[in-house]
């Protein structure tokens, strides 16, 4: 079997949809798997999510991107508890009022340093991976981190990278459970946590599985 590159959206903490795409692409050392980011949160099982990547990772070429409810977890987990913060700490507060303090306590050590290993982006010759969105006139090393993780689709959705390589993108949760597809860019979050699919995307062949939060899969190809 040739190497894959297979992206897979959001899926905050729907580890039993996850377990079952990850057994539906078996996945092998050649293969890259590129999360697009939000592993944590709105789901039931965040730490099964993460322990799962973890060992994934032992498997393929794993590359999980940064997503923004893991970097506001990242952020809680300055403030909360306070004890642990040091006297003087400039670090930011989270940018949500979520409950964080009923979520990390569930997290163990090596739950927080996978999400600390999580990249901004990443690319290819003919694609880029990012979880939210980008600036198309600009390097993907220049990227504003707004851009990166918080910018949703619904607010504008930007012009074709100049680079010309198709951008594969979460974040924007689509409702319907279907792909959007723009041509420059596809967005694959499509909305596991709130009763849609975790969808996976093979970049190369088209071929995309999807599973429901109980771990339902199907399977099917990308129209073109």
């Amino acid at each position: 079997m040739a190497a894959r590159t297979i992206a897979v959206g959001d899926v905050h903490g729907c580890s039993k949809a996850l377990d079952a795409l990850i057994e539906a692409i078996a996945p092998t050392p050649d293969d890259t798997i590129v999360m697009l980011g939000d592993y944590v949160n709105r789901g039931p099982n965040s730490r099964g999510v993460l322990d799962a990547l973890a060992d994934l990772r032992r498997r393929c070429r794993l590359v999980p991107i940064l997503g923004n409810h893991d970097e506001m977890l990242l952020q809680a987990r300055a403030w909360l508890p306070r004890k642990t913060v040091p006297k003087g700490s400039k670090a930011p507060r989270p940018r949500s009022g979520r409950d964080w303090g009923r979520e990390l306590p569930r997290l163990t050590p090596a739950n927080i340093a996978f999400l600390e290993s999580c990249v901004p982006y990443f690319e290819t010759e003919s694609h880029i991976f990012v979880h939210a969105a980008y600036d198309p006139a600009r390097p993907m090393s220049r990227q504003p981190e707004a851009l990166l993780r918080w910018h949703s689709l619904r607010d504008g959705v930007p012009r074709p990278h100049y680079s010309g390589k198709t951008v594969i993108a979460g974040h924007s949760s689509q409702k319907n459970g279907k792909i959007l597809d723009l041509g420059h860019i596809i967005c694959i979050d499509t909305y596991c946590h709130g009763g849609g699919w975790l969808t996976a995307l093979d970049v190369g062949s088209g071929k995309v599985w999807q599973a429901d939060r109980g771990g339902r899969i199907r399977g099917r190809r990308r129209s073109r």
